[in-house]
């Protein structure tokens, strides 16, 4: 019954789809971090649902930090956020009380939590949840941008139409800082956003893959076995729904290529150890080794779709067949990753603090 990440900087996820609130307590953060409410705004505006592409259900996301801030600056105790739930529709999910949406976690909950679960719109295990860390997630990332550390995720691709790949690191992560649809090349939005859309007539959905950059990050973060810096990163990103894979730089790449042509050959640079190339995504040994870290992750389609499918209701241990109602994303991808944004942000602050001591986030 375990709902909280981390060692040094930890997060715990509190609250249901349709309950009163969600929030999320940060624990472990240095006193003294500036908490910069525009921007954690601004990043939960990057979270809500965009037009047709997304769902009809629409949340103000007005949080409240009632512990751990005074004069808005942390004060190094917990960092309590909550934000209300206004737009619920609990009625949707009336009748789905002990029916199993496909691929949605409805039986594994049953199983776990012997029917006292909250089912109403996916109860705790909803995406509705990732606001939470979100908000959170945005304390983490302001406070790494004033390290230097800047991280960015964009739509790699959707509905089989890809973007380019990060090019320029920096300038890329500054354009996709500010993008409600997150690509980097401008013409595979309106075909992405398209695709979506063709889904969504169909009552289908589309999933897509995200890929992450951090610039940056100061090399020897990360240990070598359990802890390190790939197991970290894919613990947490696994903890956004609808994850189902991860690789890091050439990832599954790998498998089709040669030593000569997967190494990254290391030279000097302005007095500076890098590589050439960056394969092995700014990781070695489980250790970062300065140069930026880059991953992707796999998003499936959107579970609810509005077609009958096959299914059991465990209530009386019968098959039926669903079509379900309600409110949902044909795809959730362009949401998602300012998610992946929050989480990276949460997990690299976990690791620094563990490489360098809590107060180095606050060290200038």
């Amino acid at each position: 019954m375990k709902n909280t990440f981390g060692n040094s900087v930890a997060i715990t996820l509190i609250g249901e789809s349709h309950g009163e609130y969600i929030g999320a307590v940060l624990d472990g953060l240095a006193p003294g971090i500036e908490i910069d409410r525009e921007y954690i705004e601004h990043m939960l505006t990057l979270r809500r649902p965009d037009g047709k592409i997304s769902t009809p259900r629409k949340e103000k996301d007005e949080f409240r930090i009632v512990s751990g801030v005074i004069n808005g600056k942390t004060t190094g105790t917990p960092v309590t956020i909550l934000i209300p739930n206004e737009n619920v529709k609990s009625s949707d999910y009336a009748e789905l009380k002990t029916v199993a949406r496909p691929s949605h976690a409805d039986y594994t909950a049953q199983c776990k939590y012997h029917g006292f679960q909250d089912s109403r719109g996916g109860g705790h295990f909803s995406g509705r949840i990732t606001a939470a860390l979100v908000a959170a997630g945005a304390i983490c990332k302001s406070a790494l941008e004033q390290k230097g550390i800047f991280i960015g995720t964009h739509v790699k691709s959707c509905g089989g139409v890809s973007d380019r790949n990060f090019n320029d690191f920096m300038s890329d992560i500054q354009v996709l800082s500010n993008k409600t649809f997150a690509v980097l090349d401008a013409p595979c939005e309106e075909t992405m956003k398209n695709k979506i859309l063709e889904a969504a007539s169909e009552g289908d959905s589309v999933g897509g893959i995200l890929e992450t950059a951090v610039t940056g990050i100061p090399e020897g973060v990360g240990e070598p076995w359990f802890d390190s810096v790939e197991s970290l990163i894919s613990h947490m990103m696994f903890s956004i729904p609808a994850v189902k894979g991860i690789e890091f730089g050439a990832g599954f790449s790998f498998a089709d290529m040669k030593g000569s042509s997967a190494n990254d050959p290391l030279k000097l640079e302005n007095g500076r150890i890098v590589t050439e190339t960056n394969n092995n995504g700014g990781i070695n040994g489980g250790i970062t080794n300065s140069m930026p870290i880059v991953f992707r992750t796999a998003i499936k389609p959107t579970p609810t779709i509005f077609k009958p499918q096959n299914t059991v209701d465990f209530g009386d241990m019968t098959e039926t067949v669903i079509e379900p109602k309600g409110r949902h994303d044909p795809a959730i991808v362009h949401r998602a990753r300012v998610v992946q944004d929050a989480a990276t942000a949460i997990v690299l602050c976990d690791m620094l603090a563990m490489r360098f001591g809590t107060d180095w986030m606050n060290e200038l």
